[in-house]
């Protein structure tokens, strides 16, 4: 496997960076403040700049002060996948805005955002436009789904009928000001600058020689977990599974998932061959977080199988990228590992990042009641070997 070019290719290698340098610190703020229910300003390439502020949390009174702010009436951006769920059939693009007659309202905004709350679309005339791939709005949309919103922004231009210099301007309406290139390079970066933070024994129930090893990025952002056992040697292919956090799961026992058999299966078994590693990354429903993934177990039992439902929230099936796990193995001295998964597209990520995946070990476990569909659809429709 390891001797195959793989054509995956990272979504974050050749997005721009801002004219200035990069400042992971102004992302953090930014998400900070879309989760704490403020908007923020996002200034374009092209020197201009929009405020944006989150659909979840927004009201009225947001949407006028948003509307004191702009040039026109503030439009709605959406994701792809949540306007073709919606059936406004926009295949090209990844981000589409819409302005909507009667004029978009903060309950409008939220109904259009949410597939949870109820939505009259026949009582609405929408009009669409698909944004630029790397313009403002596509930039908003990133930006929440970084802080783990739904992904969606209501938008408006700031005023231009006089120059603005934006830095004033967002100290004097205390207003996070923040540079589209550096949201679309955030993830990237925030992995480059990931450091081993900590490292410590930590006797396990089924492997008593581990030590749990903690990488944290230079700005303080989200971290993750190496699980070595016994000793592994870097010089041969070393046994290694990538497990995303679930903490229902991992946790609490979930049924609806397999994620706390795999997790508790591959320690033991790593703990049988004798030494490994397992990389636990803060990938919470396969990057969407956890209140959108209990979002998603919602419309579950409103009958949709986990595609759809990642789907109907305007996601794509995986937001997961693995360069934090590539990181994350550099810096241990690890290159070359046979990977516990049975995930096609989890060698192909980490081969696209520069790990050699020497052979595929599979990681099954028996099926119960409440995730027989979960597990069907992973096979059927994201390629798992199970």
């Amino acid at each position: 496997m390891g001797d195959k070019k793989s054509k995956f290719k990272l979504n974050l290698l050749d997005e721009p960076k801002s004219s200035s340098l990069l400042s992971l610190i102004d992302v953090d703020r930014a998400i900070s403040e879309l989760r704490q229910g403020r908007s923020v300003a996002i200034r374009g390439a092209n020197g201009k700049a929009l405020i944006a502020h989150a659909s979840e949390g927004l009201n009225q009174e947001i949407f006028q002060k948003l509307t004191q702010f702009s040039d026109g009436t503030p439009s709605l951006a959406i994701t792809a996948r949540r306007a073709a769920v919606l059936g406004l059939n926009q295949s090209k693009g990844k981000i589409v805005t819409l302005t909507t007659d009667p004029p978009l309202t903060a309950e409008t905004a939220i109904a259009i955002a949410n597939p949870l709350v109820d939505l009259n679309l026949q009582q609405i005339s929408i009009s669409s436009r698909i944004a630029q791939f790397f313009d403002s709005e596509n930039a908003a949309i990133t930006l929440t789904k970084l802080a783990r919103l739904l992904p969606s922004a209501l938008t408006a231009p700031l005023n231009s009928h006089e120059p603005l210099d934006l830095g004033d301007w967002s100290l004097r309406h205390k207003i996070a000001l923040v540079n589209a290139g550096d949201i679309f390079q955030y993830e990237r970066a925030a992995t480059e600058s990931l450091y081993i933070a900590s490292d410590a024994r930590v006797p396990l129930a089924a492997a008593e020689n581990t030590r749990v090893v903690a990488f944290r990025p230079h700005d303080g952002g989200i971290e993750h977990l190496a699980i070595i056992i016994g000793s592994p040697d870097p010089k041969k292919p070393v046994l290694t599974r990538i497990h995303s956090e679930c903490f229902t799961g991992d946790i609490l026992g979930s049924l609806r998932c397999d994620c706390g058999e795999q997790l508790r299966g591959a320690i033991t078994k790593i703990s049988a061959r004798g030494s490994g590693i397992l990389l636990y990354l803060a990938q919470e429903g396969r990057g969407i977080g956890l209140v959108n993934k209990l979002r998603a177990y919602s419309l579950q039992d409103f009958g949709f199988d986990t595609v759809d439902s990642n789907e109907q929230l305007g996601f794509e099936a995986d937001e997961r990228f693995f360069f934090p796990a590539a990181r994350m193995l550099q810096l241990l001295g690890y290159k070359r590992i046979n990977l516990m998964t049975n995930n096609p597209k989890k060698i192909l990520g980490l081969e696209a990042c520069g790990v050699q995946v020497v052979t595929r070990v599979a990681h099954k476990f028996a099926s119960n009641k409440h995730n027989e569909k979960y597990l069907r659809t992973k096979a059927q429709r994201g390629d798992h070997l199970i």
